[in-house]
């Protein structure tokens, strides 16, 4: 079964909201083994929607929509479906029960215009809206299959997850299971990864590989079809495997992860505590920790030192260095590190100097990076990078490379 999703609403095509809901039907449908060539959006207009109608038609089995069935004058998405499948509309009674009861309920007088809510395809299959009042339906004609969500996503999630997945597997003929996983990468690059990778591409069917490239990492989702979850499963892993033998010492983790989850994870586990110098990022790294829930469990805290004064008075960075070496230098980046360390008593210790731009600093390039780290009772390390982006782009990507760095400190 191929599917189109259809939104509808002319804030999507403002940029007045992402639309998401084509995003989760897609990742739901997926998992049913239903795919999805197209994503369509269209503005309030009943002319340009029936066009959109059209063209969907010729190209999936199909179509479901979100938005436009709530009570006011632009939520014209039943009527227009209805006029172009030359169907009428009639009244969910039980819908019109619902929402007479939410109005009694809120001590609220319902307008007229709230009954529109209400009204169904002829013949369709209502879809209970647990959390709103506009009732979604599944509709058959000519060998395709119409569904109709609710917009607002708290409304269209459940409704779909509860209802509209099994009408969709009662609509299917074969119920394949499409399995994905997602591999996450940092420290090599998208053509880098797929040059390694090449033969695996090249002889892909099922599971089938897809790189992307984004936020300076790169992702592998790995997907697999089969009627039996179990198998396909299987099949992923085995491509896993192969692809661990390749490129595995850039792989740091899976699906919805990021860099910084799986360190903070992996510093928990191990019972380690952590202390930042932050010069170029200001604060960025720490800050990246404490948006994860728990981060005081492993930050004891950590100092701004922009200024090469706080360098020397704040965290002993010796006088020398900065004279003959600088700031942005590995010395400089090695004391700090080992410093914050033994300043906040933690078992770990990491530090951040650089140039961020976008003018150059005496003879170096905007970009030019160093990262200290001090764990346990070896020499401190320090990292260089040069980096090319916008100011903002280098620090954030400083910061994605601590935790790059911090994660292989704590698998070693």
């Amino acid at each position: 079964m191929n599917a189109e999703i259809i939104a509808v609403g002319s804030e999507l095509l403002l940029g007045q909201i992402a639309n998401t809901n084509a995003q989760f039907i897609s990742e739901r449908l997926a998992e049913v083994g239903v795919n999805v060539f197209y994503h369509t959006s269209v503005g309030d207009n009943p002319a340009r929607l029936e066009e959109v109608i059209k063209h969907a038609e010729e190209r999936a089995d199909l179509l479901i929509f979100t938005g436009g069935l709530g009570p006011t004058k632009d939520d014209l998405t039943k009527e227009t479906i209805a006029r172009s499948l030359g169907v009428s509309l009639s009244m969910d009674e039980d819908a019109m029960d619902s929402i007479k009861a939410y109005f009694e309920k809120v001590g609220r007088v319902m307008t007229p215009n709230n009954e529109k809510q209400a009204l169904i395809l002829e013949g369709s299959v209502p879809l209970k809206n647990d959390f709103g009042m506009a009732p979604g339906m599944v509709f058959q004609q000519a060998g395709k299959a119409y569904i109709l969500l609710p917009g607002p996503p708290s409304e269209m999630r459940p409704m779909f997850s509860t209802y509209g997945i099994p009408a969709v597997m009662n609509l299917m003929k074969r119920k394949e299971v499409i399995h994905s996983r997602v591999l996450r990468f940092f420290g090599i690059g998208e053509s880098q990864l797929e040059a390694d990778l090449e033969e695996l591409i090249d002889r892909q069917t099922n599971p089938t590989i897809a790189p992307l490239a984004g936020d300076g990492e790169v992702t592998l989702r790995l997907t697999a079809k089969h009627e039996s979850k179990d198998v396909a499963e299987t099949l992923l892993n085995e491509l896993e495997s192969e692809i661990r033998g390749t490129v595995g010492e850039y792989l740091y983790g899976y699906d919805q992860d990021s860099l910084e989850r799986v360190g903070f994870r992996l510093l928990k586990e191990k019972g380690l505590t952590l202390a930042a110098a932050e010069s170029l990022t200001a604060g960025l790294f720490q800050s990246s920790l404490a948006s994860i829930a728990g981060a005081s469990s492993v930050l004891e805290g950590g100092v701004v030192c922009y200024q090469d004064s706080v360098k020397r008075n704040v965290l002993n960075v010796r006088e020398e260095t900065l004279k003959n070496q600088g700031a942005v230098s590995r010395e400089c980046a090695i004391e700090l590190a080992a410093n914050v360390r033994s300043l906040f008593k933690t078992d770990i210790g990491i530090s951040f100097t650089g140039v961020a731009g976008p003018e150059a600093q005496g003879d170096l390039p905007p970009g030019t990076v160093w990262i200290g780290i001090a764990a346990g009772e070896e020499e401190p390390k320090a990292y260089q990078l040069t980096l090319a982006g916008s100011r903002n782009g280098n620090r954030s990507r400083t910061v994605k490379y601590g935790w790059h760095y911090l994660v292989k400190e704590c698998n070693e």
